[in-house]
């Protein structure tokens, strides 16, 4: 686990920034807080920061140098089949000096080139610098488990793991108002913009290749899917089952691979009990860690996480937190991001990470299941809308109840007449706005009435309707549900999901790993058809079924509740001064001048009536924007 950051200068006003390639090494120390290293030659400048997870040689601190002196490398992540890449290399006459994976990329550069990428079984951002041809080649994994941002000017190009990194190397602070528009709608950013005008995310699985003046861009990796052939797949269920055991047996048998302790997350969810149960076959008195929420028996799911370390024998630890312990922790968490993301689940992984890291070096996770699989809500939502059927309709012939009941995520009879009304909104919707409407907490006509008259006259509305183009080009009138899942794989996955872990363990120098996304995992599974994942009584149904025999029977028929923060009770409590004195005070949105402060009084009148619906959420997007705004922008 580490992080990278790196300049390549187009003239001598670029040249300047590698005297700022210390700060912005420092800038991320939570992501390698054991060892720092840099190189500077003429044009080009790499910084690493690393914590170890595995013991290397004298030689294997980065960044990496190869024996000849032209090529090299700083990386960040972790390549799980790099020893069969290293004995074949090997056999080809190569040379090591020691036993990384980062050794390997660098050797299997030299011998192979660009093309090299697509043996990698692993998540990482690296970058590899060729002295002799003065070209810089930055890649990214395939699903954007690990974050890598890139500026590039007239004078200069930068990369980094993080934007602290890219503000210490000295990019622009110009907001980026068609994304602000977007995380007003998503509550956060999708890739490849960022909140900088000019930062851009590097997509995942694509690499830059630098040379002279020239920077060019390519995917070298997209999920292989055809409907044709999902439609047509020859495998019966039971082999898709058993197939999916021995793929999830490998890839997490591949991510156990350390020399530091490691654990992993056990939610008391189907798929952290999958990743708990294969863990367990190789790992004897395997260490487990869950949170408990005492003040929220509605989000609490320790008892089914109890269940399932019982049955695989492990060490298990239960966090149980109260919504003080939760507060505590919140400005803490605030403070660390360097974009705004308002996933307020963030908070509970900061907390995970942050206790886990006290026992564990590295946790596996089950990220991804629902997103390849069709675990969520929405997922069986679609299903019915496609559907159709009595049912269906009359949800729809019942607006009018779900528009007059309250609604809000902290309860259950509130939370079910929110989701009807979003369902009943989707059937009279076509597919990409339906997707586009369950994705969002606010329509891109209240975002943007949220935003100043000022403020909205900086949206492009060209480059505006691009990126949302963008976002649902998978979504077709006659596609099936896979186009969702593949929607949400380049959307949910990478800019929500995975950031949120990403952020929140790194903040704690915790490395998490997440066999799901094994790109043979993913590849398989949208290799299956709809039926194999989503049916009218079960989602995510091919890994329920296929670890059935694995889990708690306990686990199975029963809701889906994930987990959100106590938001509505603090912004009715301990956060009201902030919202109303500070961070949202008429005076304060008013001098700031970016959003419209009748529409913020409007989200607060909201946020004390008897029906809050999705306000809170709304409201905290915008206690996050305030307060990275005021560290990064005043």
């Amino acid at each position: 686990m580490c992080g990278i950051t790196g300049v390549f200068a187009f003239s001598d006003a670029g040249r300047q920034s590698l005297t700022r390639l210390q700060a912005s090494t420092d800038a991320i120390v939570r992501r390698g807080p054991d060892s720092q290293g840099h190189f500077v030659y003429d044009q080009c400048g790499l910084g690493f920061r690393r914590l170890a997870i595995l013991d290397l040689s004298a030689d294997g601190n980065q960044p990496m140098t190869d024996e000849a002196g032209r090529y090299t490398i700083v990386f960040n992540g972790e390549i799980f089949n790099y020893r069969e890449l290293r004995e074949k290399l090997i056999k080809k006459g190569c040379r090591f000096h020691s036993q990384t994976d980062t050794e390997v990329i660098l050797q299997l550069y030299i011998t192979e080139g660009r093309s090299f990428i697509k043996k990698l079984n692993g998540f990482f951002g690296f970058a590899i610098y060729d002295k002799e041809e003065n070209s810089l080649f930055i890649a990214r994994d395939r699903y954007g488990v690990k974050p890598l941002l890139v500026y590039r000017d007239e004078d200069q190009l930068f990369f980094a793991s993080e934007m602290k990194s890219m503000l210490a190397l000295g990019v622009p602070r110009k907001i980026d108002y068609v994304a602000l528009s977007q995380y007003l709608q998503l509550n956060y950013i999708p890739g490849p913009a960022s909140i900088f005008k000019g930062v851009k995310k590097l997509l995942p699985g694509h690499y830059l290749y630098v040379k002279g003046g020239k920077v060019v861009g390519k995917a070298w990796y997209k999920i292989p899917y055809d409907p044709k052939k999902t439609a047509k797949n020859k495998l019966s269920y039971e082999q898709q089952q058993k197939k999916l055991v021995d793929l999830m047996d490998d890839a997490v048998q591949r991510r156990l691979v350390a020399d530091v302790p490691l654990g992993a997350f056990l939610s008391g969810g189907i798929d952290s009990s999958v990743i708990t149960a294969l863990a367990a076959r190789h790992t004897p008195h395997l260490s487990t860690f869950s949170i408990g929420f005492k003040d929220e028996p509605f989000f609490d799911e320790t008892k089914y996480a109890n269940l399932v370390a019982a049955r695989h024998k492990t060490n298990h630890t239960v966090f149980s937190l109260t919504n003080n312990d939760l507060y505590e922790h919140l400005h803490d968490m605030l403070d660390y991001l360097d974009e705004p993301f308002a996933d307020s689940s963030a908070l509970a992984v900061y907390i995970l990470s942050q206790r886990t890291r006290q026992q564990v070096t590295v946790a596996l996770s089950g990220d991804g299941a629902d997103e390849i699989f069709g675990g969520y809500n929405k997922h069986m939502g679609e299903f019915k809308v496609r559907q159709g059927g009595f049912k269906a309709e009359a949800v729809t012939g019942l607006n009018f109840l779900w528009d007059a009941l309250p609604k809000s995520r902290n309860g259950f009879f509130g939370n079910k007449v929110r989701q009807l009304q979003r369902f009943s909104r989707g059937m009279l919707s076509g597919v990409k706005d339906r997707y586009w409407d369950w994705a969002t907490f606010a329509s891109e006509k209240d975002a943007r009435a949220l935003l100043s008259p000022a403020s909205r006259q900086k949206i492009g509305k060209k480059l505006a309707e691009k990126r949302r183009k963008d976002v649902l080009e998978h979504l077709h009138a006659d596609g099936d549900l896979n186009e969702v899942l593949l929607t949400d794989m380049t959307l949910v996955l990478p800019y929500d999901m995975l950031a949120k872990v990403d952020m929140m363990s790194m903040a704690n120098s915790l490395e998490v790993r997440t066999p799901f996304l094994d790109y043979k995992v993913v590849d398989f599974a949208f290799s299956l058809p709809v039926s194999s994942k989503v049916n009218s009584a079960m989602k995510k149904r091919i890994v329920q079924d296929a670890f059935r025999a694995e889990l708690p029977t306990e686990l199975y028929d029963r809701p889906k509740h994930g987990f959100e923060v106590p938001l509505l009770k603090w912004m009715r409590n301990e956060l009201r001064p902030l919202i109303e004195n500070d961070l949202l005070a008429d005076e304060f949105v008013t001098s700031q001048g970016i959003f419209d402060v009748d529409e913020v009084r409007k989200l607060k009148a909201q946020l004390f009536s008897r029906s809050p619906g999705d306000v809170h959420a709304r409201i905290w997007a915008l206690i996050v924007f305030q307060t990275w705004w005021k560290k990064y922008m005043v």
